[in-house]
This record gives structure tokens, C-alpha cells and sequence, in this order.
């Protein structure tokens, strides 16, 4: 991690403006079923004067879905069934990424929801989101090659733009802005006020979804072309010489991998260069033998396997900041209810509609896929980050049932380091760099492969590697908890 970048700091009370993005932001004002705990004899502050209860929850929420992001990500290859869904459907890894981006909604209402001097805290969150993308810039753009690849660097004609945490940081502004310019300065005190107060917002979030359908199903996608290297039929390697493969599309509203609207846009905008190169469609039945795990192209394959596409490119990324709007909408529940029964109450209405919201619109001929991420899939694992919330909240604020889950709530008020130093392969990387006489022989892969022959199973083995690696993010950021370390941007 750039110390340039970020900063590790303490858990004090710095004010609401300047919260971690992905760090906690879980203080509301004490409600009714939680009262304020006594003040110790001899105080003489009053009970106002006390920092707000956590809401614990969105800290196991946060730690969960940071903890789901790694096993999919290191398990997945092992496990096809729990990585990606190839291009349409969903998985369970599919909910991870707008599980994020309604979190990050969530704390966005929690922070913003007051704003004395809208031009400072405007000011604030652009830096905050401009600090965030830098950083999936140098995480994910290809300067780090990753675990078994042990060098780094990267030639600046390549460089991948986008990225999960690029997609974080636009979600988070955009969220941010509409929380600090379009909510009306109303009091709310029944549900016509409250929607008086959020109009705009919600109006917002149709726009975009609006332009979305707009130009994915209006732009026309012609015949396009993407460069290739050629192998060199004498020597096994491949050889410097470039060919090109043409596409043919010449269609309105294509949904496929090949001409759809979200790949044109970003391959018009940012150009072939930056895109993946490794995208997720390779893992097709048209593109893979071992469907849907990646593996050799099958007799007769389409040109379009071989073509970069990027999951996180700008349209996709424009839908998918609704997912950080819908958190917003969920924060604001939990600001206005007052008490346990009515924000489950509107979490439940609200997540019920999502979902019943998404498989209308599968049956109106508008499938789940989350590299394009249709409105279809946004409301989906919208409405599935609801219900979980929901679940969460129930179990660990209203019943009080925190110890079996108190791994992830540690590793949710530190969720920002563990994903870079984690889901992002950093730690592992580095590691894997100290080695005897091979690199094969470090610590990592020592690790994993004496799990593997413990079990006798190379895929068994991966997936107890991963609950390893898990509980050992979940120690040490409980570790970082009780030093009073966090890492804020």
C-alpha cells in the first residue's frame, strides 16, 4: 500500500466528514430498544453528550461480503460453480461486488446526513473518491502481476483504467453528490415527508437506469475489429507478429458478448488497450471446452474469445452505481425509523420489491448478467443485499446474537486493508517473494499444498487454504482493532 495514499489512523471521533470510505460508518442516534447505558459515578457529562450506539450489523455485513470477495476470488478457479456466472445468470460471487456498492450507499447516508458547508464536503468526497481510484489504478491495473507472477510494472499503453475499486469510487461520489445537493431540507415526520425529502434522489437514480436501457439497447454496435498475436508455426512460443480478427455485429440492443453496447462504448472511449484481457466470457460453452471453468478454445470457436472486454467498463459502471442508491435509500431507514420493528419493516417491503422488480423484468426479456450489469441484476442483488441486511440486523441488534459473528464484524471495521492487502493478492504477493531456491517454495504455496495432500484433494485443499487465509484476516483485524488501527483514505 502507497503511504502516499493512504493513512493509518485511530478510531477517534474525527467527525462524520472525514469517515474511511470503506471503513466503518455505522453511528446513528440511539433508539428506543437501546437506550443509553448509565454514566459511571462521578460523571458529570450528560447522557446526549455520548458517542452513538454502532449499528454492529453493517460491520458484519461489510466483514461478510470482504470475506465472500476472497473465497470466490481464491477458491473460484478451484470451484467453478461458486466464481462468476460466464455471461448470463448469477452465482453466488455475483452478489458480492453490488453487495460493496450498497454498503458503501449505506454509509454514504450515514455520513453525509448532515452538511453544514455542501461546497467543503462536496470537495471532501471528490478527493476521497479520487484517492480510491488512484489506488485501483495501481492496484489493479496491472503494475502488480499478481501472486504467481512475481514481478511488476507495466507499459502505460496497456494499463487497465477500470477496475472494482474505479467502480467503488465513481458509485461513492455519485452517491455522495446526490446526498449532499438533492436532499431537500425537510423534516421528516411520516412518509409523504420522507419521500418529499428524497425525490430528487430517486429520480436520479431512474435517470441513470433510464439512460442505461437508453443506450444499451438504442446505440447501434457495427462491425469492429480487435488485434491478436499470431503463433509462430515453427516454434511452440508465441511469436511479436499481430493480426487482426473482425467482428460482425450490425445489430441494436445485442445482449451477447460479441456486439453488445456496454463493450462498444468502452472500447470507443477507452480504447482495446485497456481493457481486460481475461475476460469473463472465455469461461463459455463457445469459448471453453471445460465450461464453465476456463480451458481450450473448442473446434470452431468465435473470433469474439479471443477479444478483450472489461466487467467494470463505463456503462456498466453508470448502472452500477443505482446499487450504491439503493443503499442510500436503506440508510435512510435507518436514520428516520426509530425503531427495530419499522426499519425491518421497510427493509422488507423495499428488498421484496427489488426482487420481485428484477424477475419481471427477466420475464420481459431482460436476463441477470452482471459484466453488463442489467437493471434486471441491480435490483436482484439489490434486493438480496436487503434481505441479508435484514437478516443481519435481526440477529446481531435485536437479538444481541454477536459472538459466532464477531470474525467479521473485526474484519468489517478494517474492511479497506484487508481487500487490498487480501482480495487484491498484495499480502500474497509479497510473501511469495521470499523463497528457498525456487519461488515455488515460499510459504503461500507450502501452505496450500500441504492442505492439499492433508485431503488428498486438490480442490479440498484450496477451499480449507482459503477458510485459513479467511480466519487469518479476520485475527488480524481484530488485531488492528485493539491497537486501535485503522486504515482510512
Amino acid at each position: 500500500m502507497d503511504a502516499a495514499v493512504v493513512a493509518i489512523a485511530g478510531d477517534g471521533d474525527d467527525g462524520d466528514h472525514r469517515r474511511p470510505l470503506l471503513a466503518p460508518t455505522n453511528e446513528i442516534h440511539p433508539y428506543p430498544e437501546s437506550p443509553l447505558p448509565p454514566l459511571p459515578p462521578g460523571t458529570d457529562a450528560k447522557p446526549e453528550q455520548q458517542k452513538p450506539p454502532r449499528v454492529a450489523s453493517l460491520d458484519v455485513f461489510r466483514g461478510f461480503t470482504v470475506a465472500m470477495m476472497i473465497l470466490v476470488d481464491d477458491a473460484g478457479g478451484a470451484w467453478p460453480g461458486i466464481n462468476h456466472a460466464p455471461w448470463f445468470g448469477v452465482t453466488v460471487a455475483d452478489f458480492v461486488m453490488p453487495a460493496f456498492l450498497f454498503i458503501i450507499g449505506i454509509s454514504a447516508a450515514l455520513v453525509f446526513k448532515k452538511t453544514p458547508n455542501k461546497v467543503a464536503t462536496s470537495k471532501k468526497a471528490a478527493y476521497r473518491a479520487i484517492k480510491l481510484f488512484i489506488l485501483g489504478i495501481i492496484l489493479q491495473g496491472g503494475y502488480i502481476h499478481g501472486r504467481h507472477n512475481l514481478t511488476y510494472g507495466i507499459d502505460l499503453d496497456h494499463i487497465r483504467w477500470l477496475g472494482v475499486l474505479q467502480r467503488i469510487a465513481i458509485g461513492y461520489f455519485l452517491a455522495a453528490m446526490s446526498e449532499i445537493w438533492l436532499v431537500n431540507n425537510i423534516l421528516v415526520d411520516s412518509p409523504v415527508s420522507y419521500a418529499k425529502k428524497y425525490f430528487m434522489e430517486w429520480i436520479m437514480a431512474i435517470m441513470i437506469s433510464a439512460l442505461y436501457i437508453g443506450l444499451v439497447f438504442g446505440l447501434y454496435v457495427s462491425n469492429w475489429e480487435f488485434k491478436v498475436q499470431t503463433s509462430n508455426s515453427t516454434f511452440s512460443n508465441t511469436s511479436n507478429e499481430v493480426g487482426f480478427k473482425t467482428i460482425h455485429c450490425g445489430v441494436r440492443g445485442s445482449l451477447g458478448p460479441p456486439c453488445n453496447a456496454v463493450g462498444f462504448v468502452d472500447r470507443l472511449l477507452l480504447g482495446e488497450n485497456h481493457l481486460y484481457k481475461n475476460p469473463i466470457y472465455k469461461r463459455t460453452k463457445e469459448c471453453s471446452v471445460n465450461s464453465p471453468d476456463y480451458g481450450p478454445l473448442p473446434p470452431n470457436a468465435p473470433d469474439w474469445c479471443l477479444a478483450p472486454f472489461d466487467p467494470e467498463g463505463l456503462l456498466s459502471t453508470l448502472m452500477a452505481a443505482v446499487s450504491c442508491f439503493v443503499g442510500l435509500h436503506f440508510g435512510h431507514v435507518l436514520i428516520h425509523c426509530k425503531n427495530h420493528s419499522q426499519r425491518m419493516m421497510s427493509w422488507l417491503l423495499a428488498s421484496t420489491v427489488l426482487t420481485v422488480s428484477a424477475f419481471l423484468l427477466q420475464l420481459l426479456g431482460m436476463p441477470f448478467s452482471k459484466p453488463l450489469y442489467t437493471v434486471s441484476y441491480m435490483l436482484l442483488t439489490g434486493g438480496v443485499s436487503g434481505f441479508l441486511l435484514l437478516l443481519l440486523y435481526y440477529i446481531v441488534d435485536v437479538m444481541h446474537f454477536k459472538k459466532p459473528l464477531i470474525l467479521f464484524q473485526w474484519m468489517g471495521m478494517n474492511a479497506l486493508i484487508v481487500y487490498v492487502l487480501a482480495a487484491c493478492e498484495l499480502f500474497p504477493t509479497l510473501l511469495q517473494g521470499f523463497y528457498w531456491r525456487s519461488p515455488e517454495n515460499n510459504l503461500v504455496d507450502a501452505t496450500e499444498s500441504l492442505l492439499q495432500f492433508i485431503l488428498q484433494s486438490k480442490r479440498w485443499g484450496t477451499l480449507a487454504f482459503v477458510f485459513v487465509e479467511i480466519i487469518f484476516w479476520c485475527l488480524a483485524a481484530c488485531f488492528l482493532h485493539v491497537k486501535g488501527i485503522y486504515l482510512k483514505l
